[in-house]
């Protein structure tokens, strides 16, 4: 069994930040559980644009208020509070949060902790998805 506390990791390596974000990974890869598992928390007025081009990503919203737009058809859905989003087809999309967004999610394939946005907004192949 895993058992972790969210406060105890969050000024820890399994913690990272970029623009306007921090991300606090309790479950990586190494845990081998066949998914990552991360609190994310979106500062508020900020806007990302992202491309999980070889990961698939489901995020639930526990607290805050903000949208996401679909890159490809332009359509726009609400996150609040009990909404979940799954970026099942590798959706391009802008995440932009009206208020702090603090938002559960889950990649597949894990994540490693060590994975940076590249310019278009993937992060790159899991290493033993490359050939």
């Amino acid at each position: 069994m895993i058992v972790r506390d969210f406060h105890e990791l969050k000024n820890t390596d399994r913690t990272v930040a970029d623009a306007r974000w921090t991300s606090t990974r309790l479950l990586l890869a190494g845990d081998a559980m066949g998914f990552s598992f991360h609190i994310t928390v979106i500062e508020a007025g900020s806007e990302h644009t992202f491309h999980y081009k070889n990961h698939f990503e489901s995020v639930y919203c526990i607290s805050g208020t903000g949208s996401i737009e679909e890159l490809d058809n332009g359509k726009t859905h609400e996150i609040r509070p009990g909404v979940m989003y799954a970026l099942d087809q590798h959706d391009r999309h802008t995440l932009r949060a009206k208020e702090e967004l603090v938002l559960a999610c889950c990649f597949n394939p894990p994540v490693t902790g060590t994975e940076v946005h590249q310019a278009d907004g993937s992060y790159a192949p899991a290493p033993e998805a490359v050939a």
